[in-house]
């Protein structure tokens, strides 16, 4: 069953807030591109700097980035946001724990690019979420996705170009080029579309052989994934498991970086 979730949510405070300093470079690097490409993307304002009401409530971890960035948006597609005002626990997001543990980056009806929170706030790796609902590794940290995104982007705006002036073009074709650069450069790795894509299967363990520390109380199977590559998948669904797989609910631990899975 849909749960809407209300956009003020119980986030753990104090939480350590993301510096700034530490996205600077990719930050000025997404709004040169925006600049350079004004007719084919256009950024979303940070939380500071915006003229208008925002209805979301991002969690404290972002304060500094998010103050400054809301998002981009290219040829009418949102493919980052830092304001995601509509939440639910359907789709993609269907085995993942409390709400305060995750913020979406990116999403479509059953595929989503979420940011793991710890138990107390603090922001760690980004992992994308297919139709499968298997977990593949995107980034160890955000500005490291933030880098990877602006790659996609770079590319994908550079082919726009060589097509010739927005005006030019037809829109609809421009737009549908614009969604096929970005699956192919970042999503579709991400989010189990293109299998020739997929990363390595990271092994499902007992919690009592994983060597974690602080496992929490419930788990079923870990899954490290501190020592992957970018694109190593942990499927949710390969876990045996008493009931209905769908009751089953993640759990993060070093940083997102671990995953637990935990009974319904």
């Amino acid at each position: 069953m849909s749960t809407p979730m209300n956009n003020s949510l119980p986030w753990p405070e104090p939480a350590e807030v993301l510096p700034l300093t530490a996205a600077r470079p990719v930050l000025d690097r997404l709004s040169s591109l925006v600049t350079t490409h004004a007719q084919d993307t256009a950024l979303i304002p940070g939380l500071a700097v915006t003229e208008e009401e925002v209805a979301a409530d991002p969690p404290p971890a972002l304060e500094q980035i998010g103050d400054e960035l809301g998002g981009i948006v290219l040829r009418g597609r949102t493919v980052l946001t830092l304001q995601i005002e509509d939440r639910t626990d359907e789709g993609p997001y269907t085995l993942l724990g409390e709400a305060t543990s995750y913020y979406p980056l990116y999403e479509t009806e059953d595929s989503a690019v979420i940011l793991a929170l710890g138990e107390d706030g603090t922001a760690g790796a980004v992992h994308g979420i297919g139709e499968d609902l298997a977990l593949r590794l995107a980034a160890a940290d955000l500005p490291t996705y933030l880098e990877h995104l602006a790659d996609a982007l770079e590319a994908t705006l550079t082919a726009l170009a060589a097509r010739g002036p927005a005006e030019e073009d037809v829109e609809s074709e421009r737009d549908e080029a614009a969604a096929q650069l970005m699956d192919q450069h970042l999503f579709a790795a991400l989010l189990g579309t293109d299998e020739a894509a997929d990363g390595p299967e990271v092994p499902w363990q007992a919690p009592s052989s994983a060597g974690i520390v602080d496992i929490p109380p419930g788990t079923l199977a870990v899954a490290d994934l501190r020592a992957a590559p970018v694109g190593a998948r942990a499927d949710l669904m390969e876990v045996e498991a008493p009931g209905d797989p769908l009751d089953l609910r993640v759990a993060w631990r070093e940083r997102g970086l671990v995953v637990a899975l935990l009974g319904g």
